[in-house]
């Protein structure tokens, strides 16, 4: 939904300098030391169309043995990883086979290794008291603009050759505060100011390591596609002499969408071409010259041999048709429609593309194209077949995506079970990487929130996040509000004794 331009859109790492300064400070005063991980690199640069590989299914990264005490990247201390750690005498809320009363969960190396009533612990195991918790797999937010610089290059209606890696920043406050939220992963993405936007990047919430620790490694690359009011800015008036942007209408949306693909297959043509001859040649004949590679159709060929998935920021039922439409003619896949606020209309058409849905739980009618939005939209599409996950968009309502999957009990009457799927494992499908998260499985990766009661209650707060089976956040020693209040409580002299110039008790 994010349309701002530059760096001044709230939350996203241009603005509040100071807040996350003071917010690391109080962090490091506190004692809040994320363990370290050996975080896998950010992926190379995509080769050009002339040399395809095969979308593979997410391999799971090599385990990196625990690394020695020593400086972060925050300049503290950073305490080893665990290789085994075990969240005893729990409820747990699997998202894939139910939930299991008074459980325990085996990390080894930072993945699931054991989950059931009748694990056994090891001997050496950091063990975490789960009694009267409960542990649910970590929130997968599908739709996010956190821990970025910038969110749209808007100067085009085609900008599908930007990166959202390149405007990365790790020191966010949203990143901890989200964390807090019970959160560990999400996709970032380009704003919907363009037809076809930038490329997005899928992350994990490794607080307080180097940028590059954020990348989730073998997540599929993802690219955002916008229609609507956003990118027809139907809501901008040109100055005067000043061209309006094409397109302005929703055929010259779909006709630029069919002219980029169009343009993309004959590029794609051009390399195989290319390659053909190089394949042919013999010896002593001189080396065929390479097509110019144009890094704004190279992410298109890549859509269209299944190697990047299409995103679609889209409102209306019927704009959602015609890019399924599109994606049909090309021979795409469309991975999910962000939003999708009129997806109760076409649920059918949704289930035979296999497309899911990434939407809001109760927003509408804040724009046109959103009047006709129910809160019930996400139990309707669940209920018909769809996959459907529930979104944020937003560094505030980052923080509280539990709760935003409980309205869909209330609405429309989505089980328990389903609801949690909505921020956990139909995200982690939409975003081709549920062979690694989404839910609490045995060879996943052991990122979970522990709540001290069940996610969906009023009164629930998360007491631990965990990525890779490393504590990330913990309240005992965050700095939220009421322990630097009991911090400053303890800090104060007491009644009736004298003060010495230092402020000690004499």
């Amino acid at each position: 939904m994010k349309t701002t331009q530059g760096t001044g859109a709230r939350g996203h790492g241009g603005t509040g300098s100071a807040t996350r300064v003071a917010l690391v400070a109080a962090a490091i005063v506190a004692g809040v030391t994320p363990a370290a991980a050996q975080a896998p690199r950010r992926p190379a640069q995509t080769p050009p169309p002339a040399q395809p590989a095969a979308q593979a299914a997410p391999q799971q990264a090599a385990v990196t043995p625990p690394q020695a005490t020593g400086p972060g990247p925050l300049g503290i201390a950073v305490p080893p990883a665990g290789r085994l750690v075990a969240i005893t005498n729990t409820t747990i809320l699997t998202a894939s086979h139910g939930t299991i009363e008074r459980g325990t969960i085996l990390i080894r190396d930072g993945r699931i290794a054991e989950v059931g009533q009748n694990v056994q612990v090891p001997e050496g195991a950091q063990i975490i008291d789960g009694t009267g918790k409960f542990v649910m797999p970590g929130i997968i937010d599908s739709h996010s603009h956190t821990a970025i610089e910038a969110v749209n290059e808007g100067s085009n209606s085609i900008t599908s050759e930007v990166r959202v890696e390149d405007v990365l920043r790790q020191d966010g406050g949203s990143i901890y505060r989200e964390l807090a939220g019970g959160v560990t992963t999400i996709q970032v993405y380009h704003g919907s100011a363009n037809t076809i936007g930038g490329q997005s990047s899928t992350l994990k919430l490794r607080f307080g390591l180097p940028v590059d620790s954020l990348y989730f490694a073998g997540a599929p690359p993802g690219l955002k596609f916008a229609l609507g009011e956003n990118v027809r800015q139907t809501n901008y008036q040109p100055q005067p002499g000043q061209a309006r942007r094409y397109p302005f209408t929703r055929m010259g949306v779909e006709e630029l969408l069919r002219d980029a693909f169009t343009r993309a297959q004959a590029y794609r043509r051009e390399w195989q071409a290319y390659e053909a001859a190089r394949r042919a040649l013999r010896r002593g004949q001189p080396e065929p010259v390479p097509p110019p590679r144009d890094l704004q159709l190279e992410p298109l060929v890549e859509v269209l041999e299944g190697r990047r998935l299409a995103h679609v920021h889209a409102y209306r039922s019927d704009e959602m048709l015609m890019m399924l439409r599109v994606g049909r003619e090309f021979g795409f896949r469309v991975a999910s429609f962000e939003h999708g606020l009129e997806g109760y209309k076409i649920t059918n058409e949704l289930v035979a593309a296999g497309t899911g849905v990434s939407t809001f739980a109760d927003m509408w009618a804040y724009k046109l194209e959103a009047w006709d939005a129910i809160p019930h939209n996400a139990a309707l599409m669940a209920e018909r077949g769809v996959s459907v996950a529930i979104n944020s968009d937003d560094d505030e309502r980052a923080r509280r995506l539990y709760q935003e999957a409980a309205k869909t009990v209330n609405y429309g009457g989505a089980s328990e079970e389903e609801a949690l799927r909505m921020i956990t494992l139909n995200p982690a499908r939409q975003l081709g990487i549920d062979s690694r998260v989404g839910s609490i499985d045995v060879g996943k990766d052991a990122d979970l929130a522990i709540f001290n009661g069940h996610p969906f209650a009023p009164g629930s707060r998360v007491e631990r996040t965990l990525i890779d089976g490393r504590v990330f956040f913990d309240r005992d020693t965050a700095p939220t509000l009421e322990n630097l209040m009991e911090q400053t409580r303890q800090q104060q002299p007491r009644r009736g004794r004298p003060v010495t110039s230092a402020g000690g008790a004499q």
